[in-house]
């Protein structure tokens, strides 16, 4: 598929991609924790809090890379799912009225993924741990090399798995913008993640909302 240059529109969607960081889960106390054990096994200086939360969205390496460089990136980052694996990712809560939210989508008629820039292996798990994995048809994620942690690339495969369908995709960060724009489907922001003031609808999202019951009005009001 290619990029637009407009928003596509939201009527007809079938099929929904939705983000897991910041959109159906708050991770910051696992993830934070987990770079901060990785970063002190290094003896590398730890960003203040404001400067992790910039960290959850983006591929974890990448982060590392321009915190330590390229030469301590994959160290760091084996450090952080030490942790990670074995407790950061229980270490996360689910943002108000997102269960109601699931079921109200699948009984208007919704088909639910997750696609989330997370390593799979985390991503089925935290699906299970929280029950997601009832609504949701497929769990797309990355790979633990780095396989499909870009977006654009992430939902590119999501969308050959999705033949036929009409998609939208959810998500708090630009790169949940930018790749459905590249893919050429539309992409509703969520305001209650980890975005900077202005940034989802400077990427192009179709809508931002504010609430989990709002994203279900919004689309539930396109299916009638």
């Amino acid at each position: 598929m290619r990029k637009n240059s407009a928003p596509p529109k939201l009527e007809g969607i079938t099929r929904l991609f939705l983000d897991l960081d910041g959109t159906l889960i708050d991770p910051a106390e696992g993830i934070g924790q987990s770079i901060r054990y990785a970063l002190g096994e290094l003896s590398e200086p730890v960003p203040d809090e404001a400067a992790l939360r910039r960290w959850i969205g983006p591929p974890l390496r990448n982060s590392f890379a321009q915190h330590v460089g390229e030469k301590l990136a994959d160290r760091a980052l084996a450090l952080y799912r030490q942790r990670y694996a074995d407790t950061g990712w229980r270490e996360c809560t689910v943002y108000p009225g997102i269960p109601e939210t699931l079921d109200s989508l699948v009984a208007g008629g919704l088909s639910l993924a997750i696609a989330t820039s997370k390593p799979h292996v985390y991503a089925h798990r935290i699906a299970a741990h929280f029950g997601f994995d009832r609504h949701v048809t497929d769990v797309f994620g990355s790979e633990l090399d780095g396989t499909r942690s870009d977006k654009r690339e992430l939902l590119a495969f999501a969308l050959a798995r999705s033949e036929g369908e009409s998609a939208a995709m959810v998500g708090d960060r630009r790169y949940d913008v930018e790749g459905a724009r590249h893919n050429g489907i539309p992409a509703i922001g969520v305001s209650w993640g980890f975005a900077e003031d202005g940034e989802l609808a400077a990427a192009g999202a179709a809508a931002v909302v504010r609430s989990a019951g709002e994203l279900a009005a919004l689309l539930l009001s396109r299916r009638q």
